[in-house]
């Protein structure tokens, strides 16, 4: 569901000062090991300046002694100026930037509101970030622009200084559930992934971190998943719409998936409220094909809006199924030695072309 189609009473989804401050207030009133807030959109940089220095203020007034608070921004980076990166910089934020490869392939879908293109306005938006000592995060929506050069993307987001990268398999379908002409397959996909990791793991796995591969690493080494693709259960994070409304997933903002709004809502109602805790336990509740599949204990039924937007039922197989059978088939043993060689702190044998143990 489009947000213009949740909220057709404005066509500008802007967040007020009286919404934010009770968002502040009310996550920094419960008790967390650190304040982990991510602002999206849309294009949250839309909000300008002001914004996010009202946000760093509030943070300050209703934070405790000690708090840890962490901010991220995810960005198309258009918008970055050098005042904004100031900002980011003296608060330490990580900006999540989008950028789907050289401009002959961001460019196909990633068009300005003028459907004029869009790369060089990121490019200096991310070398602004730099310049101000910004920790940025590629971000890369792997679609039918870019999902036949894995090598040639990557490379690319190298050459331009981006160490943290994640990979984001663009799947949309439409009310039928028929997929969009821009999504792609999942052998798509696991033909991306492992010609990613073919070029990772020989030169890059202690220089570059792949948010994919660090999700298996962590499953494998300590036994949760850093990703809540790969987690068992859908609780690791809440939404919250411009006016306080709460969904459970970014992916699931619908009206009947609306936990409550944070002006008359606590946290606390929406944790136990039967509506967040059987949402929470769908992931699970996955294909019988997945009981049998030497790959379910990494995947978890992978996530639920792969399967198909649930359009009938979480038990669907993910849309992504096949290509992570493939990922998996090639690079498990791989994944295995090197979880071990963490495990143990010794060197991973570059000499072993093919990582079996």
């Amino acid at each position: 569901m489009q947000k213009k189609d949740l909220y057709p009473e404005t066509t500008r989804h802007r967040m007020q000062d009286s919404v934010l401050e009770q968002l502040i207030h009310s996550y920094q009133s419960t008790r967390q090991p650190v304040y982990s807030m991510i602002w999206q959109g849309g294009e949250p940089t839309l909000m300008g300046h002001a914004f996010f220095r009202r946000m760093v203020e509030l943070q300050k007034k209703h934070g405790r002694p000690g708090a840890r608070i962490a901010n991220s921004v995810q960005t198309n980076a258009t918008l970055i100026t050098p005042e904004l990166a100031s900002l980011f910089a003296d608060y330490r934020f990580l900006l999540g930037c989008s950028l789907d490869g050289p401009a002959e392939l961001h460019d196909q879908y990633r068009m300005t509101p003028g459907h004029k293109p869009s790369h060089h306005l990121t490019l200096q938006g991310i070398q602004t970030l730099q310049r101000h000592h910004v920790p940025v995060n590629g971000l890369v929506l792997v679609s039918q622009a870019n999902v036949h050069s894995p090598q040639h993307v990557y490379d690319y987001l190298k050459a331009q200084g981006l160490t943290f990268l994640q990979f984001v398999p663009c799947v949309e379908f439409d009310e039928q559930g028929r997929l969009l002409p821009f999504s792609i397959s999942g052998e798509q996909w696991g033909r991306f992934m492992l010609a990613v990791f073919e070029r990772w793991l020989p030169r890059d796995r202690t220089r570059i971190s792949v948010r994919l591969f660090e999700s298996i690493l962590s499953t494998l080494v300590h036994g949760q998943a850093s990703d809540c693709c790969f987690a068992p259960r859908c609780n690791h994070y809440y939404v919250v719409e411009h006016n306080g409304d709460i969904y459970p997933c970014d992916f699931f903002v619908s009206s009947r998936h609306k936990l409550g709004n944070i002006m008359d809502t606590s946290w606390s109602e929406v944790q136990k409220s039967a509506l967040a805790r059987h949402f929470a336990s769908l992931k699970q509740d996955w294909s019988p094909s997945c009981e049998a599949c030497e790959f379910q204990e990494l995947c978890m039924g992978d996530c639920l809006k792969f399967r198909k937007n649930m359009l009938h039922g979480p038990k669907e197989q993910s849309w992504l199924c096949s290509g992570w059978k493939h990922f998996f088939s090639a690079t498990l043993e791989r994944f295995k030695l090197l979880a071990r060689c963490i495990r143990d702190n010794t060197p991973y044998p570059d000499s072993n072309p093919t990582g079996r143990v």
